[in-house]
């Protein structure tokens, strides 16, 4: 192992280091794996895995909590703590789906405007610009106005602003690490542009687009329920928190647990990635 070897695995074991030694980084990192098991394993684990369908039960309609129901059901009969576990399902597909558009166009086009000088920096950074001066919240909407509410389009409305974010925090890496002196060397020894930009540059900002993309998944379940609560988003009978909060609002205040549990998990949801978001970011010792 040579020194160069070393020297990597030194600073990633600091890395880790910082982050252990983080108890609230580490409560965020169990929180969204709690949420990322109760997706993944909700057919298993719900206790009426068939509510997440279109089910009718009204002999249980509102019904309190209890030992069967330990949420309560919602206006239809329908056990809320199953859909609530299917409900993470689907705000972690929307945080993939939006992420998997956003970042890479983002990136791409940060990488390219940070690079590269002139005419592409300014079109690039001038387009950016004028688009992050577009409320997120007030382009979804009227995206959604404009398609079929459902979760594909969600994405699509959230995606369609959000790609600017990480276009700007790319493209401030990306520009100050083209000034360094290992860029100059690659360029004198022949490298192609394709080269420099994937295997100089973009290492670089990893940290920061990971740091970047944790942050951004409690938004995008912020933004996927608020799309929802207003009709625009994921539509009935697929069980989405946003619903369940629109839903539920409408019985308030006897029928209490229609709005409290959707609303603590969306609030559960948001802040493990927040906890976890600033924990990586302590650890990577980076600004986003």
């Amino acid at each position: 192992m040579d020194n160069d070897d070393i020297t990597v695995l030194t600073a990633r074991q600091m890395a880790w280091m910082r982050f252990r030694a983080n108890p609230v980084a580490i409560i965020g990192a169990l929180m969204v794996i709690s949420v990322l098991l109760a997706a993944l394993l909700a057919p298993w684990i719900a206790p009426f895995p068939d509510h997440a369908g279109a089910v009718i039960d009204f002999r249980n309609k509102h019904h309190a909590p209890d030992a069967t129901y330990l949420l309560g059901a919602d206006k239809v009969g329908r056990d809320i703590l199953s859909r609530v576990l299917f409900g993470f399902r689907v705000s972690l597909l929307l945080v993939v789906g939006v992420l998997a558009i956003a970042v890479p166009i983002g990136g791409a086009l940060g990488l390219l405007a940070g690079y590269f000088s002139g005419r592409v920096e300014t079109l690039i950074a001038g387009f950016t610009n004028v688009m992050l001066a577009i409320p997120p919240l007030v382009m979804a909407l009227a995206v959604g106005n404009v398609l079929t509410p459902s979760l594909t389009n969600a994405m699509i409305a959230i995606a369609m602003l959000w790609w600017t974010w990480h276009a700007r925090l790319v493209y401030r890496v990306s520009k100050s690490v083209a000034t360094e002196d290992f860029i100059e060397a690659a360029r004198l020894s022949g490298a192609s542009h394709w080269h420099i930009l994937t295997k100089e540059i973009l290492p670089n900002c990893v940290s920061v687009i990971s740091v970047k993309t944790t942050l951004d998944a409690a938004f995008i379940i912020l933004f996927g329920a608020t799309l929802s609560f207003l009709g625009l988003g994921v539509q009935p009978p697929t069980p989405d928190l946003g619903t369940m909060v629109a839903d539920g609002r409408q019985f308030l205040p006897e029928n209490w647990w229609g709005v409290l549990a959707p609303g603590l998990a969306i609030f559960y949801a948001t802040l493990g990635f927040n906890l976890l978001g600033d924990g990586l970011r302590d650890m990577f010792d980076v600004e986003v």
